[in-house]
């Protein structure tokens, strides 16, 4: 019996573990102009917002002879070519640096305010908030960031904006319960 009960408990503590591990786990879910509106979010409290990316997003450029400052991204010589990337994995947290225009939000994953990609609603997929660009073809896009020019897989386009929801609709609520009133006799 000793050996039934300690497989038992065993179980328990995992169960407990699970639960507790699936309890501190994020909500995410993907932002939507839906989910903008119905908030009424202003752009101040969009940049008090935790954004996470849904995919990777690779970028690169051809480098030229002009271009003697690399700041942000690797080095790779392709077919006697030197490539820039830059990499921005899936989950990789951003915020909200400003808003250029209606229905767009510039996010920033790094440090700096000047380094950002843009996000607006498409309507392409229920109006997720995906990265926006210059021009897109069938297999790559074009994308500005940090003041330059890079080409992304189309796959890009599709990105979207992630949102802890448990985080977003963060509310402070003040809350009391009366307990009633008789009339005096």
């Amino acid at each position: 019996m000793t050996g039934n009960t300690n497989i038992f408990g065993k179980w328990l503590a995992f169960g407990f573990c699970v639960f507790m591990l699936a309890s501190c786990n994020k909500n995410l879910n993907y932002f939507t102009q839906r989910m903008n509106d119905e908030n009424g979010w202003s752009e101040q409290e969009l940049k008090k917002v935790q954004f996470y990316l849904s995919d990777d997003i690779v970028l690169r450029r051809q480098l030229g002879a002009s271009d003697s400052r690399i700041s942000n991204g690797k080095i790779r010589i392709e077919n006697g070519r030197e490539i820039e990337e830059v990499r921005f994995e899936k989950g990789t947290p951003g915020v909200v640096v400003f808003s250029p225009k209606a229905n767009r939000l510039a996010v920033s994953f790094e440090s700096s305010d000047d380094r950002y990609l843009i996000f607006g609603p498409n309507p392409k997929v229920g109006n997720r908030y995906t990265l926006r660009g210059k021009e897109w073809s069938r297999y790559q896009g074009k994308v500005t960031y940090d003041g330059r020019v890079y080409e992304t897989s189309s796959r890009s386009a599709m990105t979207a904006l992630l949102v802890d929801l448990k985080r977003a609709n963060n509310t402070d609520y003040k809350s009391k319960t009366v307990g009633g009133r008789k009339v005096r006799g």
